[in-house]
């Protein structure tokens, strides 16, 4: 969340902020901040007073008992402080929810290059690679790809788990595997750190990674536990450095993670197809950078560059999509897709989202950097995918296609595939 002082100074800003995200409906959490702080500042300096003179009393009671001297009337004086201090404790309590509840739906502060647009429509291209593939016969789908090849079975899948799994077999499950171990070497060789996180994690950490009405949408929480399942590595990267105090000189720290991801995907898109498009279950390798303020941007083009040249490996035609302050979740500053051409579609797809967070993650889980001077101030957070092997999937199947039926195999994947050159044969 943003800083609750920093929204109470910049309320015009903050007001022109969510407006430009077209979210007007906030502008009643931000009246709410402005009108609970001053009251929660007073209730605090109440309560300072309070305690303070209950000190002071002490103190007298204390010398004037090594004196000899009354201490009657003091005594009676203190006695009633204690209910008045609880009295202010719980409604300062009261204010401090009330203004948490309030500050946690203002949203992130946009970057001045978002532009502003009502919803996904209004999307910006910025940029376009790769050659379009001409095949001069008639495309098959993935699934009709997978099944006709005994590459899969998404029949068996929903039987057991039901829509949005599906098994892999044979030569496609070692391009699934193909795909995990390139990705990493090339994250190796830009030198960023290998970690494995835990695929459960706390509700605080999910908290200060998205919004709630995201939480509800997507994520699989585990029934009497304050356990749930990720939605991406992301998340559980973010929370590493939960309560950490990191020094600039060791910034940034450049992180990639391979995991299993499930999401729950309620709402808008839902599972309404067979495939590997759009799953409840899915690999992932992601990309996490914890950094100071002043570099983040910086980063953002670096992480950008990093999952280009990937698809560029693979060959894969693609695009860059920046969202519109419309179409940007709230805890993000700034955000884009990076999307493959689909040829069966005459479309593009998403393959992956860049983000940069700012502090707004960081806050909540109070991870801080520190310099030489000693003074601390919230890092800033960014992550973005490297590559999730479903959706790659489905790109290389669609444009490696031959007229046999059998795929391709991008160049750079096959000393990962023993060798193999086409698939399907």
């Amino acid at each position: 969340m943003l800083d609750l002082k920093y929204v109470v100074d910049n309320q015009e800003a903050i007001a022109k902020d969510i407006k430009k995200r077209n979210k007007e409906y906030k502008l009643g959490n931000l009246k709410a901040i402005i009108g609970f702080y001053p009251k929660w500042k007073k209730t605090k300096q109440d309560l300072d007073d309070l305690r303070n003179k209950r000190n002071i009393i002490s103190e007298n009671i204390n010398r004037l008992k090594k004196e000899g001297k009354d201490i009657k009337n003091l005594v009676a004086e203190i006695k009633e402080l204690p209910e008045r201090i609880k009295v202010l404790e719980l409604e300062e309590v009261d204010l401090i929810t009330k203004l948490h509840e309030n500050l946690k739906a203002i949203p992130n502060i946009l970057h001045s290059s978002v532009k502003k647009g009502k919803d996904a429509t209004e999307n910006v291209v910025v940029k376009r690679w790769g050659k379009i593939p001409k095949q001069k016969f008639k495309l098959l789908t993935h699934v009709e790809l997978i099944e006709k090849n005994n590459w899969g079975d998404f029949e068996a899948s929903a039987r057991v788990a039901g829509r949005g799994f599906y098994y892999l077999k044979g030569d496609l499950s070692i391009l699934n595997q193909a795909l995990i171990r390139f990705t990493i070497d090339f994250m190796l060789k830009k030198k960023y750190i290998y970690i494995e996180t835990p695929l459960m994690i706390c509700r605080d950490v999910l908290d200060a990674a998205m919004n709630t009405e995201e939480f509800d949408k997507s994520i699989y929480a585990l029934k009497d536990e304050n356990l749930n399942m990720i939605g991406t590595s992301e998340h559980s990267l973010l929370g590493m450095h939960k309560g950490e105090v990191i020094s600039e000189k060791d910034l940034p720290k450049k992180y990639f993670s391979y995991s299993m991801c499930f999401r729950r995907e309620i709402g808008s898109h839902g599972i309404n197809e067979k495939g590997l498009w759009r799953t409840h279950q899915f690999n992932k390798v992601e990309q996490f950078i914890f950094c100071k303020p002043e570099d983040s941007y910086k980063y953002y083009a670096e992480l950008l560059k990093n999952t280009e040249e990937i698809f560029k490996k693979l060959n894969i035609p693609h695009r860059i999509l920046e969202m519109c302050s419309g179409d940007t979740a709230d805890w993000k500053a700034k955000t884009c897709d990076i999307e493959a051409y689909r040829p069966t579609l005459k479309q593009y797809g998403e393959l992956g989202s860049l983000t940069n967070c700012t502090d707004y993650q960081a806050r909540d889980l109070n991870i801080r950097c520190i310099n030489k001077k000693g003074e601390k101030r919230v890092l800033h957070t960014l992550n973005n995918t490297a590559l999730a092997t479903s959706r790659a999937m489905v790109a290389i199947l669609e444009n490696y296609q031959q007229k046999d039926g059998t795929v391709k195999v991008p160049k750079v994947l096959i000393p990962y595939m023993h060798g193999k050159k086409f698939i399907g044969k």
